[in-house]
């Protein structure tokens, strides 16, 4: 399936999809990519989205320009598809994965959604320090977050539909294996390799890993 032109551009949530991805048919066919939207299927054939957020982002893991990306770019473009080549795609997939992660297990624990836990001072308190954990671990692996990232980003979850919820959460909450171990679980074990704290992250994935687990069919129900 893989010839000499083809390339593949990952949108798993996450920062660890190209890098696994790239094991496979080599490095030099995968582009970093990532996609946001608030959505989830309702019905077979039938997506909810909720919010104008939608979104897809990608380009070469070196950030050089090239003409692969921008003719998939047009290619959306000309799709209706609001696509974007980010100059750093590693700082963007750090970026959203500094939301998601935080949003996400703070979500799955309090069983709220995101008007309600940007609301209450201790919730919100929380989500903004989960997200400094994520700064502090990115800047560890040398990854080129602005000093603003979470106050930037706690903007963004203020304009963010009061009932938004992740995929992290609606699957914990629903009992169905989840993306857990390539979130909070991949914040824990990539602060491990460069010895970061990050205590909220470890004990949200440390909270939530028996639904996991039971999901996955690994200990009884």
């Amino acid at each position: 399936m893989i010839g000499p032109e083809t390339f593949v551009v990952p949108l798993q949530n996450g920062v660890e999809a190209p890098s696994q991805l790239a094991a496979a048919p080599g490095s030099e066919h995968v582009l970093g990519g990532l996609c946001g939207t608030f959505s989830w299927v309702t019905a077979p054939g039938r997506i909810r989205s909720v919010g104008a957020g939608n979104y897809i982002k990608f380009a070469e893991l070196d950030n050089r320009p090239s003409d692969r990306a921008e003719q998939l770019c047009r290619v959306f473009e000309r799709a209706g598809v609001n696509a974007e080549i980010p100059s750093d795609i590693h700082k963007a997939l750090w970026q959203k994965f500094l939301l998601v992660t935080s949003f996400g297990g703070v979500g799955a624990v309090t069983r709220a959604p995101i008007g309600i836990i940007r609301t209450i001072p201790e919730t919100r308190r929380l989500l903004e320090q989960c997200m400094q954990e994520v700064l502090a671990l990115a800047r560890a692996r040398q990854v080129a977050l602005a000093d603003t990232v979470v106050a930037d980003t706690m903007t963004v979850v203020d304009s963010l539909a009061a009932r938004g919820t992740t995929s992290l959460q609606r699957d914990i909450m629903d009992g169905k294996p989840s993306e857990l171990e390539f979130w909070n679980g991949a914040v824990v074990r990539l602060a491990r390799d460069v010895e970061v704290a990050t205590p909220l992250h470890e004990f949200i994935y440390q909270c939530l890993l028996p639904q996991e687990m039971q999901a996955r069919g690994k200990v009884p129900t």
